[in-house]
């Protein structure tokens, strides 16, 4: 079980890094961002840099830190707040998110910003990226650092997965961990309708991997998972809701990407707030 203030630390963490995605996003005006599938990682996300990531703030290139890559590269929208709570980019930079100048783009892109490994965004190619790098650590003889991937479920369908999946297995690469934001939905709809991967549980059995279920908005399952000894690739299956948090947006496939009304905002600030109570 993991310790009682880390299952605190990350919640509370949770809780500001959704309300930073909601002002985030309001602040971008009509542009908008990727809501959805970026809440439904909150507490992925929250438990790794508020809890478990190997990492010296100070030392973003330090040889023994783990790392992120965000494949599901549109979901930057949480990852640059969960940047801001372990303390590895300012808190202030927030407020600049698709702004000209600014570090922190729709995508993670390699503009000098801490804690990006790679640019990411032309989905089903993190995962071949991990496993180079898992790769590259194991021959640097570095047991410390894990590599872990964060793709969506919608990505799956791409073949590149599969492929770097197969090689994982392959290398045993076992400083590997992959994790799938399962919310169901991806840009054109559900994930049954546009390409039914089901069962994704013993497909990825089948390439070798460890595979683990959780409730992604479980913050003990998620430390757990995140903590458990491994001698082969594993795969984090985490069943979420897109648009977790929002009443109006959850499980709703038009809020992939979309912009917040001043009406909306209030709305969503009072249910946040709710929640926090």
């Amino acid at each position: 079980m993991p310790d009682s203030q880390m299952v605190k630390r990350c919640m509370e963490a949770s809780k500001r890094i959704r309300r930073d995605i909601i002002d985030m996003t309001f602040n971008t005006g009509n542009t908008g961002a990727h809501l959805g599938g970026s809440l439904s990682m909150v507490e992925l996300l929250a438990c790794l840099y508020s809890g478990t990531l190997r990492f010296k703030a100070g030392e973003p290139d330090w040889e023994y830190r783990d790392r992120v890559i965000l494949s599901k590269g549109h979901a930057a929208l949480a990852l640059y707040p969960a940047l801001a709570e372990a303390g590895i980019i300012p808190r202030s930079e927030l407020s600049s998110f698709k702004k000209d100048g600014s570090r922190i783009a729709g995508h993670p892109s390699l503009n000098g910003l801490p804690g990006i490994e790679f640019a990411s965004g032309s989905l089903g190619q993190g995962l071949s990226q991990g496993v180079g790098t898992a790769l590259a650590l194991k021959r640097k003889e570095n047991k410390e650092s894990r590599v872990i991937v964060f793709l969506g479920d919608g990505e799956c369908d791409e073949g590149s997965v599969w492929e770097a999946a197969a090689s994982a297995s392959h290398y045993n690469l076992d400083n590997l961990i992959a994790v799938v934001d399962m919310n169901a939905i991806q840009y054109d709809g559900y994930t049954t309708q546009v390409m039914n991967m089901a069962p994704m549980e013993s497909k990825w059995q089948s390439f070798g991997w460890n595979v683990t279920v959780i409730d992604g908005h479980n913050v003990e399952e998620i430390l757990d998972a995140y903590s458990a000894a491994a001698d082969r690739p594993q795969v984090i299956l985490a069943k979420t809701v897109k648009g977790k948090g929002v009443s109006f947006m959850e499980n709703n496939w038009k809020y992939h990407n979309a912009s917040i009304t001043g009406k909306q905002y209030e709305q969503i600030i009072a249910e946040l707030e709710q929640d926090n109570d």
